[in-house]
């Protein structure tokens, strides 16, 4: 089961007490006080694992809590810290204060690791009390609190291409055609229930395409599939429009799709985008695909992810074109520093 999003409470420990405690030795009775500060509690960190690709673990743990410091100890010994709590989710995952909707972390890279919880800092013990004026104080500190707070979890996938189109517009067979992806493949709408991945290799480099599972129009309001989706888009350098080329109002389609995603974001707006029609195989091989008249769009082209039929030309030219954007977005890192 693929999800994408979760609700979680993480507390982190609270700080172990001081201690009262004097010396006492034989030959120095004057020994003062000796009583050692507690440990700090432990902290909870989250961290963007590889190996993940769902928010499933947390459907059925919900809370996180790290284990408080020691005590301190005789002989102005601290107490150990507690333990610290690593809480790893996948690459992508969106953190938020599900109160306030603050933005903790974005966690886009793997291996990120971002606090989100603080141990609470160890009490002091009565050595740490001890002057000139107070030579043998009798009290100590309670360790304090730690952090704590109820998160939202979101994952948005991390892919270079997105594919977006109508149920049954071909999104699947082009992933398990041009990758190593094995998505469910079937003659009926809405076949794919959740978001699929692949690596798409060419002869220079290689690329993450996503198949989106079908849009329908007033997806972005919650009807169909799409609202639980539509997230996924944003993170994609390059859209793919998808178009079954046997549709007999592709130009409505083209703008039903547009549509919906400027709805949910006006940021898709600006994504390069191209236009594909698939299921090439159902028309002449003479018969070239329809055009659909948009600046915006850097290519249109036609498909068939059945007989092969363009694949090898458009993935070249999407390949081209994801090269571009990174360049473009590298260079925008180094023009911020």
């Amino acid at each position: 089961m693929f999800v994408d999003r979760a609700e979680i409470s993480v507390r982190a420990g609270e700080g172990g007490k001081g201690m009262i405690a004097f010396r006492k030795e034989k030959y120095n009775p004057r020994g003062g006080p000796s009583g050692g500060t507690g440990g700090r509690g432990g902290n909870i960190w989250f961290l963007a694992d590889e190996d993940m690709s769902t928010l499933m673990d947390f459907r059925y743990r919900r809370e996180y809590h790290a284990p408080r410091g020691e005590n301190g100890g005789p002989n102005d010994c601290t107490g150990h810290n507690g333990e610290d709590v690593v809480v790893r989710v996948p690459v992508g995952t969106v953190l938020r204060d599900a109160e306030t909707g603050r933005l903790v972390a974005d966690l886009t890279e793997k291996g990120q690791k971002v606090l989100v919880a603080e141990g609470g800092r160890g009490g002091r013990g009565n050595a740490s009390f001890a002057n000139p004026t107070r030579q043998a104080p009798d009290f100590a500190e309670d360790g304090r609190p730690g952090q704590e707070c109820t998160l939202q979890l979101e994952l948005k996938l991390i892919a270079d291409v997105g594919l977006v189109g109508f149920p049954n517009a071909g999104k699947s067979t082009l992933l398990s055609r041009v990758s190593e992806a094995h998505p469910k493949i079937a003659d009926y709408p809405f076949t794919t229930l959740t978001p699929n991945l692949g690596v798409v290799r060419t002869d220079t480099d290689s690329f993450v395409m996503a198949d989106i599972p079908g849009l329908i129009e007033g997806a972005h309001e919650g009807r169909g599939l799409g609202l639980e989706f539509l997230r996924h888009v944003e993170r994609t350098l390059v859209l793919v429009f998808m178009i079954d080329v046997s549709a007999e109002e592709p130009e409505k389609q083209y703008e039903i799709l547009e549509r919906e995603l400027e709805g949910y974001s006006s940021e898709m707006t600006h994504k390069p985008r191209c236009l594909v029609f698939t299921k090439l195989d159902l028309m002449p091989a003479d018969q070239p695909p329809p055009r659909i008249d948009d600046p915006a769009l850097f290519l249109q082209t036609g498909i068939s992810a059945v007989s092969g039929r363009g694949l090898a030309d458009f993935t070249r030219d999407l390949m081209r074109k994801v090269l571009e954007v990174r360049r473009q977005a590298a260079a925008s890192v180094r023009d911020d520093f």
